[in-house]
Parts: C-alpha cells; sequence; structure tokens
C-alpha cells in the first residue's frame, strides 16, 4: 500500500472514530506514522485532504458491494445483493459506513462538504437506477416504478437503516431483514 493510501485510510478511520470536526492533521500524521509535511504535500490543505477522504471512502464501498450476480442476467438479483452488502459485520463496512454517517452529519453545517456528497450519493443513485431500469425491460419489474425515486428511497433505507444498526438501536440481521421485505415492496415485485 502506497503512503497515500496509507494516510487516506487512516484518515478514514479517524474520520469514522471522531467525524470530519475531528479530523487533525497533526494526531491523523501521528495516527498514520508520516510527518504533517507529506500530508500536505499529498492532498495541499486539509480541504484537499477531506476530499480525498471522501473519494477513497466511496471507492473502499465500490470495491466492498462488488456483487456476485451477473447484472446483466440478472438486474433485480444483483441490485439486492448490492444493498445488502452495505449491511455486513465487517470493521471496513463499518468504518465506512460510520465516516459516511458522519459525512452527511456535517455536512448539515458545513455546505463545502454537501457537492462532494451529492456527487457520491449521485453516482450511486444512478448505478440503482441504471439496475431497476434494466429490469425493467427484461420484464420483471413494472414500467410504472419509477426507478430514479425507487433509487432515491432505497439509498436513504440502507443509509437509515445502517445508522440504527451501527448506533445499536437495530440488530444487524433485523436491518437486512427489513431490507429484503422493502426491495420487492418498492420495486412492485410480487413475492
Amino acid at each position: 500500500m502506497s503512503r497515500r493510501d496509507s494516510i487516506l485510510e487512516s484518515a478514514a478511520r479517524v474520520v469514522a472514530q471522531r467525524g470530519i470536526r475531528g479530523l487533525r492533521v497533526e494526531e491523523l500524521a501521528e495516527a498514520a506514522g508520516v510527518s504533517t509535511s507529506l500530508i500536505y504535500y499529498h492532498f495541499k490543505d486539509r480541504a484537499g485532504l477531506l476530499a480525498q477522504t471522501m473519494d477513497f471512502i466511496s471507492a473502499r464501498a465500490e470495491r466492498y458491494t462488488e456483487s456476485e450476480i451477473d447484472a446483466a442476467a440478472d438486474p433485480v438479483g444483483h441490485l439486492e445483493q448490492l444493498l445488502l452488502l452495505e449491511l455486513q459485520d465487517l470493521p471496513l463496512v463499518m468504518e465506512n459506513s460510520t465516516a459516511w454517517g458522519e459525512s452527511r452529519a456535517t455536512a448539515v453545517f458545513q455546505p463545502e462538504l454537501r457537492d462532494q456528497l451529492r456527487s457520491a450519493t449521485i453516482r450511486w443513485t444512478d448505478h440503482l437506477r441504471s439496475l431497476i431500469r434494466s429490469a425493467q425491460d427484461r420484464g420483471t419489474i413494472p414500467d410504472t416504478v419509477a426507478p430514479a425515486d425507487a433509487a432515491e428511497r432505497l439509498t436513504a433505507l440502507v443509509e437509515g437503516l445502517s445508522m440504527r444498526w451501527l448506533s445499536g438501536s437495530l440488530e444487524l440481521a433485523r436491518a437486512r431483514e427489513l431490507l429484503r421485505g422493502a426491495i420487492p415492496v418498492e420495486l412492485g415485485i410480487q413475492p
């Protein structure tokens, strides 16, 4: 792993544990085992570090939500597995989801974070939308379902369930059960 990736991995951990407001370059340097000057060399300033950390978190999520189900052969199965992979009892997933939630919460008070979060969310929902549209083309989801709306609601549901699970107000198995039950309802699929 490169020094840059090591710094980003440490930054994601700090954001998950302390929030964005708790991300201090000096403490990050210590946690990553590098000098502050190396962090500034790679990321220019705290804002650059934060932007790259959010990109790193998004890229990690794309890797651990890689579905084994072929999207062309079974878009609904692919979509379901993709969403369920956001709810895994693995340290990396928990850290990523916590950092994502911290970023969303901080964006309420720091508008400069909103564009990056919006862009990442649009990429995710566009992917879900295209899977839903593909399933409609195959006839497995009714044409009465609005793909963009369904993608937004499923995204919000996964994020909400994830935060409830991570905060201890919902068991993981229950969160996954609720998600499994919501997908066919949202997509207009008869059981």
